[in-house]
């Protein structure tokens, strides 16, 4: 799938000279010129840190991250793959092209999140900011030293002229995350505010740090709408160092790094290269990493990761593997239907595909046990459903009786139906049979326009054809005829964009404070948005109410019931075919980097490694004869 940060952050989900700016012009994102409801009050506090609840854990003053080196040596190169094809833009923030893997190293945001936190942010472009106390704005002092790598500086401006670029010309997924900023204003040089609606969204001030800040003296004097090749300036801790299209591209960590001395970057990117080289196909790059051409790779793959490290390397300990838990909900990756279809439009004929899928066989044939069942939209965490509705989350679904399915308020959620696959098939086709199909011969077809059920599966990757494979059997057993049609990334991309599929595989990460990008997720505002998240094309006024409530929620046990409610709406409306998860990222990698230990507790934070130079010439010299 195409890039998606494991945290829900912006900067983990992308020349020509300013005119002369009175520091009393205001630049902002209405067509309204900004009128100050009331001066900033005087008891409003600088602060170095926000959290969603409570107070961050982190004191003014502090010099780095808890869990990282501050000693760790710069040096070295990191190689790994980017399966999926090619690329043909360098500008991640745009619905055109298909973006290099890693853009996002070359970008500051207002505020770093810490992953040792659920969810805390400190200054990094921002020396200190101002939360109203009733969350209605929020300020920000941008640091005076930032710097974009032309070394222009970053000002008031370029946050202003970001916003505005992301959220008119950018991916619609900016529209809908930052949907309840009202006005952005450059208060002087180095001052900005935001202004929000009254939706009293405790998330909406801190994911507004997340905005990464692009440089408007560049950007002013190019087309950002179109994709390009050029290696433009960001201010992050990398620039973008070498581009060959569709094959390489790499990214030098930057010596003059404005930011490196700064308490959220101290110990940080260390890894002077950061190389991620193309391959169609991730078998090839499993032999590519086997051979020492990469060096580190994520194995999704059960079966590799259980019987495939017997080569000499590893054998010879030049090769380690690593099992990091994980600290955040397990991602949902799943099936995804098109709802746009009308094939696809009855709840009974989604249920029925549901139920075809054999979680137990595959994992017992095909993952050596090695995953569970992915049940829930928010699994791992205290807001996944469980059992019948009840307080709280009764008193949210309540209203929506009538538009619920009673079995929502009087059965078990839907994953607890059996396990026997011949029981499961037979459940189906009763479905199937009550949404209008009949079988003539050996096909399934509907009674009263006698279309017959067809299915086609798109992906871009053939790893996951072991997967769809045994489902498409299954359903051929209900006289269902199935295919899988496998594409390059940029086709793949286009019919996505276009909604020119029945099924794919779709991948939806949740942070345990999920917020704002739910509605990208759910809502009915992004079900024909070109490239939001919500492919499947869900338009559910329950969902659409129960995602504004999420985003509203302004405490822990309000954010979880509603979590909850949304979590077993979802799963009664069969939307996709969840998949499975392993509760861990396993690592391969060869063994010169070095990692401080415990890991952070909400996410691997690999900007904290180094490389052991000793160790990686050591590995070169190995490798050489080959």
């Amino acid at each position: 799938m195409p890039d998606a940060p494991r945290r829900l952050t912006l900067a983990a989900r992308a020349a020509a000279c300013l005119l002369p700016i009175a520091l009393t012009t205001v630049v902002t994102s209405a067509l309204l010129p900004y009128q100050a409801a009331a001066a900033t009050p005087d008891d409003v506090p600088t602060v170095h840190g926000l959290a969603l609840y409570d107070a961050p854990e982190l004191p003014e003053g502090f010099t780095h991250f808890p869990y990282v080196n501050p000693e760790a040596p710069s040096g070295g190169t990191l190689t790994q793959a980017a399966v999926g094809g090619s690329f043909d833009s360098t500008n991640p923030f745009i619905i055109r092209g298909t973006p290099a893997a890693g853009l996002f190293e070359i970008y500051d945001t207002l505020v770093e999140g810490n992953p040792d936190e659920p969810f805390s942010v400190y200054g990094l472009l921002a020396s200190g900011m101002r939360l109203d106390p009733d969350r209605e704005w929020i300020e920000f002092d941008l640091r005076p030293e930032a710097r974009f790598h032309d070394g222009e500086p970053v000002t008031a401006h370029d946050v202003v002229y970001s916003f505005e670029l992301l959220t008119e010309q950018g991916n619609p997924f900016y529209g809908a995350y930052y949907a309840d900023v009202e006005r952005v204003t450059a208060l002087d040089e180095h001052t900005v505010r935001f202004d929000f609606a009254e939706v009293h969204s405790r998330e909406l001030p801190l994911i507004v740090g997340q905005l990464p800040v692009l440089p408007r003296h560049y950007w002013e004097a190019h087309d950002f709408t179109a994709p390009t090749l050029e290696a433009h300036p960001g201010s992050g801790p990398y620039r973008i160092g070498e581009i060959d299209p569709g094959r390489r591209i790499v990214y030098q960590r930057d010596p003059d790094y404005w930011g490196q001395d700064l308490p959220v970057k101290r110990g940080r990117h260390n890894i002077d290269r950061l190389v991620y080289d193309y391959y169609r196909d991730r078998d090839i790059a499993w032999e590519a990493f086997k051979a020492g051409v990469l060096d580190y790779r994520i194995d999704a793959r059960a079966a590799t990761w259980a019987i495939g490290y017997d080569f000499p390397a590893y054998r010879d300990g030049l090769v380690k593997r690593l099992a990091v838990p994980d600290g955040q909900p397990a991602r949902m990756q799943a099936f995804v239907f098109n709802l746009r279809r009308d094939r696809f439009s009855d709840p009974r004929v989604r249920e029925a595909l549901s139920l075809t899928f054999d979680f137990p066989w595959l994992n017992a044939n095909l993952f050596y046990d090695a995953y569970r069942r992915t049940e829930s939209y928010f699994q791992n965490s205290d807001m996944a459903a469980v059992g019948l509705p009840e307080g709280d989350e009764l008193a949210l679904l309540a209203p929506w009786r009538d538009e619920l399915p009673e079995r929502l308020f009087r059965e078990p959620l839907p994953f607890d139906h059996p396990l026997d696959l011949r029981e499961r098939l037979r459940l189906a086709l009763d479905l199937l049979r009550e949404a209008g199909y009949e079988v003539k011969g050996d096909r399934l077809v509907h009674s009263e326009t006698g279309q017959p059920l067809t299915v086609e599966v798109l992906l871009f990757d053939t790893g996951m054809e072991r997967v769809t494979q045994p489902m498409l059997r299954n359903m051929a057993r209900l006289g269902i005829r199935g295919s899988i049609r496998i594409v390059d990334i940029n086709q793949y991309l286009n019919r996505l964009r276009s909604f020119d599929f029945d099924m794919t595989v779709g991948q939806f990460p949740q942070s345990n404070n999920p917020g704002n990008e739910q509605r990208d997720f759910w809502t009915s505002a992004a079900a024909e948005t070109p490239q939001s998240r919500n492919m499947m094309g869900l338009a559910d006024p329950v969902v659409d109410d129960l995602v504004d409530r999420l985003i509203r929620a302004d405490s822990r046990d309000e954010l979880n019931a509603t979590a909850r409610a949304l979590d077993r709406v979802l799963r009664w409306r069969f939307p996709m075919i969840p998949h499975y998860h392993s509760g861990e990222t396993r690592i391969a990698l060869w063994d010169k980097f070095r990692w401080p230990e415990p890991f952070p507790t909400y996410g691997l934070d690999l900007a904290a490694w180094w490389v052991d130079a000793e160790r990686e010439a050591e590995i070169n010299q190995r490798l050489r004869p080959r």
